[in-house]
């Protein structure tokens, strides 16, 4: 720690009675963004997340991640791990293992998102610690599974959207494949971890016997390809990317640019289209052959986005938006991200939140869109590495403080 600064404990760690998770402990070996990003949603559903950093390493990754990060700090990091609580453990030696096995005994479940040959060499697959805890679920979210011939291969968000066909549907036609501007292949990969993982726990508590649950990137990627996949797979018709980000059938369903900006409208059903024609002043479109419903639109969609592309640049964006609402046609600004944030429907939402940090101060982040019951769900920062050693070892595994015992030997890294 810097000189100067001055350390806090983080606050708020017991969860409100009534938080639908506060009865879970999942140990997570975690790192980065995928699996802190699945786990952080069940933090703050309640569950109690202990995060294992491996001291060799000094700790996540996620901890290292320009801009704004100083010495072990980040606002990367702190974005990944609020509510959870930190433990430095080396699972590779005789005297952490001992600590993780005791904590297998006493938690729910063991969440990891390594490499996916990774698992089995760590020993951290249901068949190594069924004999600790019959009822502890190990879910592993690696790069493409722990099975199949890339395995053993890392696997990274952009590398994902490239080699699952995402980039090839990205952009404009006359432009090159392009990555989406989030890493949403790790959220989207997080997310389906975490209700594996729920999963998995429900059926645990319900059977009394665990499972492992094997969830990759490459699987999930490739699952968004859903219907896209289905028209390809079944019919041989391969979708192309489509100018000004249109939709690849509903037709309009695009941006617009305007007077001053740019709009999204779109028309999903016949009934917006036949409102749309009457706000743009054209009620004839609505019942003109080459627009007359969805595959018609479809067939003549150049046209019809040249017509309406000089109609909308005639106005404003706020004159479009507003007309369009009153009208009820689903549309909405292209905005930036200060203005998503800023919007008044996000503060409605309550989708901002504030946390006190020693070396940041304040930290503003959005928070898991998963809301259950009326509960407010309190929020703590990130832990600073191994915080939570304390807690761990002496209140859920009851170990005497001392030399020779686990608060001062080898697993636990106080650097």
């Amino acid at each position: 720690m810097s000189e100067g600064m001055v350390e806090t404990p983080a606050e708020g760690y017991e969860a409100a009675a009534g938080h639908p998770l506060e009865d879970v402990r999942i140990i997570a070996v975690e790192q980065y963004g995928a699996g802190p990003f699945g786990s952080v949603h069940l933090a703050d559903l309640g569950a109690e997340v202990l995060k294992i950093e491996d001291p060799r390493a000094a700790g996540d990754v996620g901890r290292y991640v320009p801009p704004h990060q100083h010495d072990e700090d980040s606002l990367f990091f702190e974005t990944f791990n609020r509510n959870k609580r930190s433990l430095s453990l080396d699972l590779t030696t005789p005297a952490g293992r001992e600590v993780f096995e005791d904590l297998v005994r006493v938690s729910d479940a063991v969440y990891s998102n390594l490499r996916g040959d990774v698992p089995d060499k760590l020993g951290i697959r249901y068949a190594d610690l069924a004999h600790l805890n019959p009822a502890i679920v190990c879910c592993s979210l690696s790069g493409f599974g722990t099975t199949g011939p890339r395995r053993a291969e890392p696997g990274y968000d952009y590398i994902l959207q490239g080699l699952t066909g995402w980039m090839s549907l990205t952009g404009e036609p006359d432009g090159p494949p392009t990555k989406s501007g989030l890493s949403v292949v790790d959220f989207s990969g997080g997310l389906v971890a975490a209700l594996a993982l729920v999963v998995g726990i429900h059926a645990a508590r319900r059977d009394g016997i665990g499972r492992d649950c094997d969830v990759s990137l490459f699987d999930v990627a490739l699952s968004f390809l859903s219907y896209q996949a289905t028209w390809y797979l079944t019919a041989g018709d391969a979708p192309t990317r489509m100018s000004y980000s249109a939709h690849p059938s509903l037709v309009p369903f695009q941006n617009f640019r305007t007077a001053d900006g740019w709009i999204v409208v779109a028309c999903p059903k016949e009934k917006f289209w036949q409102r749309l024609a009457a706000v743009i002043g054209r009620p004839e479109y609505a019942a003109d052959p080459r627009f007359v419903d969805f595959d018609a639109r479809r067939r003549h969609r150049d046209e019809l986005g040249a017509a309406l592309s000089d109609i909308f640049e005639k106005d404003t964006s706020a004159g479009w938006l507003e007309r369009l609402s009153a009208a009820g046609i689903p549309c909405g600004p292209v905005n930036t991200l200060a203005e998503a944030l800023a919007d008044p429907h996000t503060e409605a939402r309550g989708m901002v939140v504030e946390t006190d940090h020693p070396r940041f101060g304040p930290v503003r982040q959005v928070v898991s869109p998963v809301r259950v019951g009326d509960i407010p769900v309190p929020h703590r920062r990130a832990p600073r590495r191994n915080e939570d050693a304390g807690y761990v070892l002496e209140k859920l595994l009851d170990y005497s403080p001392g030399p020779g015992t686990g608060l001062s030997a080898g697993p636990i890294s106080l650097s």
